[in-house]
């Protein structure tokens, strides 16, 4: 018992000692070494030819417009004194001018009150046109006004006529067959022309316009007047006309123009 008791006594002594020398070594501290510089963002760099203005580039497209007057067309399925038909067209050359043209053959009787004729030929036209319409992004509608030199070949056929009887009496003179052609007339006059154009369809447009017209110049058959004019119309007061068209034109696009976008539009975009 006393071996067992000196054994126990023994080992307390050890632990203690163990624990005291425990205590007695230092452990040293961790420390974090804090840097003052800020970390650096990671950056990537970009080509310099992708790296491009805010404000797209816009382009016009500049071109050739051919299409048919669907009025002068159409008009002979309801008036058989009639026949006809006019291409028109027009080319770009600025933003806003347009060299414009039109090519025509008309067939009219005209029925007065003192004879009835028959013109026959053809005409062309020729000016420009300005755009007062000022378009948003891709459009290309037009408002236009212009001006036209226009010049005519025609044959004027007298098919009958009246003889004016001051007596009546014996009542009014039946109207005279006559059949008589007189060719190589021609006529030249200048025109105003008011219009618009509107895109349908990619490239297909409509429009219609009105021509206020002027005659400059008419060769006329010896007994008789022109009563109408191939591509001047009806003449009223011998020297007045006025023309009406209904269109339907394909754009044919042959090349683009970078549209110039001025300083103060830029500066305002940046901001």
């Amino acid at each position: 018992m006393k071996h067992m008791l000196k054994y126990f006594s023994s080992i307390c002594l050890l632990f203690a000692v163990f624990l005291v020398q425990a205590q007695e070594i230092p452990v040293a501290p961790v420390t974090k070494e804090i840097s003052s510089e800020k970390p650096k963002p990671k950056t990537t760099k970009v080509p310099a030819e992708t790296i491009t203005d805010s404000i797209p580039v816009k382009k016009d497209r500049y071109g050739l417009r051919v299409g048919v007057d669907l009025y002068k067309l159409t008009r002979g399925f309801y008036d058989k004194d009639y026949k006809g038909v006019e291409f028109v067209g027009d080319f770009r050359l600025t933003k806003k001018y347009y060299l414009a043209a039109e090519l025509g053959f008309e067939d009219k009787t005209t029925d007065d009150d003192r004879l009835n004729s028959t013109a026959t030929g053809t005409y062309i036209k020729g000016g420009f046109d300005y755009n007062m319409y000022n378009n948003w992004l891709d459009m290309e509608n037009i408002i236009s006004v212009g001006l036209r030199a226009g010049f005519s070949t025609f044959s004027q056929q007298l098919n009958s006529y009246k003889i004016y009887n001051a007596d009546q009496y014996w009542g009014e003179i039946p109207p005279i067959a006559d059949g008589t052609k007189y060719t190589g007339l021609t006529a030249a006059w200048g025109e105003v022309a008011i219009g618009m154009k509107a895109k349908v369809f990619n490239n297909v447009f409509v429009g219609f316009g009105i021509q206020l017209k002027m005659l400059l110049a008419n060769k006329e058959p010896d007994n008789f007047e022109n009563l109408y004019i191939p591509g001047f119309n009806r003449t009223y007061d011998g020297s007045f006309g006025v023309g009406f068209n209904y269109t339907v034109s394909y754009f044919i696009p042959l090349y683009k123009k970078t549209v110039k976008v001025p300083e103060e539009e830029k500066k305002d975009s940046k901001k």
